[in-house]
């Protein structure tokens, strides 16, 4: 997803970040995210919305994204809604509703459909908004909960022990694939082949599957037939999709395991290019289920994880 400032020239993509716990300011978060001692200086202002810089640099990719500050709903402008990318919310989790407030943003964000959801609180609590309470909105709303300083820590003894914070947060976001990434060197070529796999994801990001099982799902109190119809059109995209498709996605998987050296990356982007020429015959839907597929077991290269790209296949409910 990308879009237009003012000026007309396009905007670059943003991680919209917004505090539903009036003792949490967001500015907080942008700090931390950006390593900072204080907050910096922001390059544009208007009404409530502030954009601050920043520029992801990994081994792989750099991109230059702002971090957007939207204290409510009420304060979205055209320009971050078209360009919002991630989403990171915070909540209070000390009060039994503190997931209330999040409420008035899910419909934006579905519609907004930010390739990364991230849920933020201190930590949960028994006596606020539970583990199982979080995990259980998180994941009707395909999001992943983060909490920035958890009563339970990692098992040390974990060979892959998993991130928390704003660590955690990080990664996320060195996982997604930026609208303005600039790959490095060696890097660029497999690059090029991925993003024709995923360019709908930005510019089309839901499915024309999703698209009908919304408006079946308008009509269903007058004819009461068509219940069911949404996961059943997604469940048959996906079934008709190559069978071998899958053992593609394993090898794939892996490719990006072990380290990222440059003969490794050859043979990826060999088998990259197998399975792009493969998607070129397939129809529409069985495509873009194809290509999304591949785009999961790609971001898993990069940084990320399963549970970070869970719910955002158009042929998965989330």
């Amino acid at each position: 997803m990308s879009g237009k400032n003012d000026e007309g020239e396009t905007a670059l993509p943003c991680v919209l970040i917004t505090s539903c716990d009036p003792g949490f300011k967001e500015e907080e978060l942008v700090v931390q995210i950006l390593g900072a001692s204080a907050l910096p200086e922001p390059t544009k202002k208007e009404d409530d919305v502030v954009w601050h810089p920043w520029t992801i640099n990994n081994k792989y990719y750099t991109a230059n994204i702002n971090l957007c500050v939207v204290p409510s709903p009420f304060s979205m402008n055209l320009e971050v809604a078209r360009s919002t990318q991630a989403f990171i919310v915070y909540f209070d989790s000390k009060t039994k509703d503190g997931l209330t407030a999040v409420t008035p943003w899910v419909a934006l964000v579905e519609e907004m459909a930010p390739e990364v959801l991230i849920l933020v609180c201190e930590h949960v609590r028994e006596n606020g908004v539970s583990r199982q309470e979080a995990q259980q909105w998180c994941l009707a709303h395909a999001f992943e909960l983060v909490e920035l300083s958890p009563e339970e820590l990692p098992d040390e003894d974990d060979d892959f022990p998993e991130s928390t914070g704003v660590k955690r947060i990080i990664q996320a976001l060195n996982a997604n694939v930026w609208s303005s990434v600039e790959m490095k060197d060696e890097h660029n070529q497999g690059f090029g082949l991925m993003s024709s796999l995923v360019a709908s994801r930005h510019n089309n990001p839901r499915s024309v599957a999703e698209t009908q099982c919304q408006s079946n799902h308008a009509d269903e109190n007058t004819e009461g037939q068509k219940t069911g119809s949404c996961e059943n059109s997604t469940q048959e995209v996906d079934s008709i999709v190559d069978p071998m498709t899958d053992m593609d996605i394993q090898e794939l998987a892996n490719l990006t395991a072990g380290d990222a050296d440059v003969d490794n990356f050859e043979r990826l982007f060999t088998k990259l290019k197998e399975m792009k020429d493969k998607a070129s015959s397939m129809p529409h839907e069985q495509r873009k289920v194809h290509a999304e597929k591949v785009a999961k077991a790609f971001w898993m290269a990069i940084g990320g994880d399963q549970d970070e790209i869970e719910g955002l296949s158009s042929g998965e409910e989330s």
